[in-house]
Formats: C-alpha cells, structure tokens, sequence
C-alpha cells in the first residue's frame, strides 16, 4: 500500500501512535529512537513526503542556513562549511551555500535579500566590508554570524583568527631557514584578509633583529592564477627572493608554478610558504608548508554561535577567537636532505 499522497494522520494509524508523537519522530524532536524507527518504518511503507513549504509556513521555520562567501571555489571555504555541517546537520539544519560577490556592496544586497525568509540564519564571510555592511548585518531579520573579523562591539556574532600573527610565524620560518630575500606575495589590500596579513608581514620585518631584504607583489586575488602573474613579477625583480610568503595556499601554488617555470627549485633556490592549510596545498608537489587558520574549527565555531542565536536572537553578540599553527613541509625544508643528514 504506497501512496505519495498519504497524509500524516495514515502514518501515525499505521504506528499506532498519536498524531503528536509521529510529528515529533518525523521531525527529530522529543521522541525516543524505538518510536522514531517506528514511525519512520510507517512513513516509508506508505510513501509519505512531508510538506516542507507548508511547514515551513506553520513553524515560521525553514531548517535552513545561509552560509555565504565570496568564492565557492576556494578550498578553505569548502573546509569551513564542512565545520558548520559537522554542528548544524544533527539538529536538523540544511546548509545552503550562496556566493556574496566580491564587494561590500554585493554582500550588502545578500542581507537585503534575508527579509524573503528563506533561510532561518546567515553565516557569512565577506571579502569586503564597510558601514553599510556592517550596519545592515546588524538590522538582519534573522541571525548572522560573520567569519574573518571580530565585530561584537558592533553587536555581532564573529568568529576570527590572527592571520597577521600567521604571517609572522611563517617569516620567522623561512628566515629561521636562512633565507635573506624575502618576498611577500598578498592578495587585494582592501580586502580583510589582504590588509590584515600585510599589516603581519610590515610587523614582522620591522624587528629590530630583523636582517633579511624585502619586497612585496600584491597579487589581483586570492587565486592560482592571480598567483602565478604576481609570482612572475617578484621573481623578475633584480634581487630575485630565495623565499616566497604568499598569503594563502593558491597564491602559493601559483609561486611554485612561476618559479618552475623558471628552472628553479623549491624549495632548493626558492622557498614557499602558504596560508590556510588546506587539503589541496597538502597534497600539491612539494606539498605546502602553511599557516593553518583551524578553517574547520572556525566553521564549527560559527555553527554553535548560530545555534546559539537561533535558540534565543536577543542574546549578546559573542566572540570566538581561533588560533593558528604553522605546519612544516617540503616547499621549505627539503625532506630528502634531512634523511641524508
């Protein structure tokens, strides 16, 4: 007896239980896991399909949240969603990914677009930001949570990690190698990311023991491609670097490519490192010495912040602060060497 058009009242006849208690075994809330098999069992005898519009209508409710970036592409994005999944899945929430666009104005429309009420939150990284932003995540009809900057004095939930400490690791590194030219390759500087990792690389050479010699390329984005062109211009430079800071994992990518292209060695003549520790830079050739940002704890980070927002939206806006570690590989320390020695 199969029916796409049963109704829940034939699942609860068919479980023998009360209208109430099949609702919540349905829905995951309040019932045992006997009763939950039980119903689950009827439901799927008969062919029943919730009506998730018109729930979603009822409860006021979507069971959805918004996680939005400006490039769905980028692998540190995919690691950080898999840390919102990890938290939200079990309690019922569908992770929708939407691109911001790579402007604070683009990103601004996005928050516009909330009062649709297709979404029950938003966990979002802009590139960008500026007042109008900032002040239009704070009206949001629903919960926001913004990951890349701290913004709870502005009453919003963040999550955030000191990349310019990050960055300042990762010199340290290669000078600590005895590297003496160092290059550093950044993204855009209007964006979050590009000004706060320049402002650790400018901290980090002006030590005062700092001896090294410096030059800077700022790449068009964070992207290989983007990498590469930049890379390309550094290693033309007069005093070519014998080590690249680039500052994510596919600008260092694109680093490695340019030298190669030159006949170059990494990390014999040319040592690279990234940010990021994504899964890509660890299974790249040489695989990437990179600063990880803990992307899957800050994803996860979030999610409890909006789980948090979605029990109770006149809670305080709270911070989470997630640290870093710098994670040695072959585009910096030459593992064939270090097994002769």
């Amino acid at each position: 007896m199969t029916s796409t058009r049963a109704t829940l009242i034939q699942v609860a006849e068919r479980a023998g239980v009360s209208l109430a208690s099949t609702s919540r075994a349905l829905h995951g809330t309040g019932a045992s896991k006997a009763m939950v098999e039980r119903v689950r069992a009827a439901a799927a005898e008969l062919g029943y399909s919730a009506d998730a519009i018109g729930r979603s209508l009822r409860l006021k409710k979507t069971s959805q949240i918004a996680f939005a970036v400006a490039d769905i592409g980028n692998p540190v994005y995919v690691e950080i969603m898999r840390g919102i999944h990890e938290v939200l899945a079990p309690h019922g929430y569908r992770v929708v990914v939407m691109s911001t666009g790579d402007t604070a104005a683009s990103t601004t429309e996005l928050m516009h677009s909330l009062h649709g009420g297709f979404v029950d939150g938003m966990i979002v990284i802009p590139l960008r930001t500026d007042d109008e932003l900032i002040e239009q995540i704070g009206r949001a009809p629903v919960p926001v949570v913004v990951i890349g900057r701290a913004m709870s004095d502005r009453g919003i939930s963040s999550v955030s990690t000191d990349s310019a400490a990050g960055i300042g690791a990762a010199v340290q590194h290669v000078v600590s190698l005895g590297r003496r030219r160092i290059g550093f390759l950044n993204g855009p500087l209007d964006t979050t990311p590009g000004s706060s990792r320049q402002r650790g690389f400018d901290e980090a050479v002006s030590a005062k023991d700092f001896a090294a010699k410096t030059d800077v390329e700022v790449a068009t984005d964070f992207t290989v491609a983007a990498g590469i062109e930049a890379a390309r211009k550094l290693l033309d430079r007069p005093h070519r670097p014998d080590a690249i800071v680039a500052a994510n994992d596919l600008l260092a990518i694109g680093a490695v490519r340019a030298a190669r292209e030159l006949g170059l060695s990494i990390p014999r003549d040319v040592a690279v490192t990234g940010m990021d520790d994504t899964e890509l830079g660890q299974v790249f050739l040489p695989r990437l010495t990179s600063v990880s940002l803990g992307s899957a704890e800050r994803g996860r980070a979030a999610a409890r912040l909006m789980l948090g927002l979605t029990d109770d939206a006149d809670a305080p806006a709270r911070q989470i602060s997630v640290g870093t570690e710098l994670f040695v590989r072959e585009s910096t320390v030459d593992q064939n060497v270090e097994d002769a020695e």
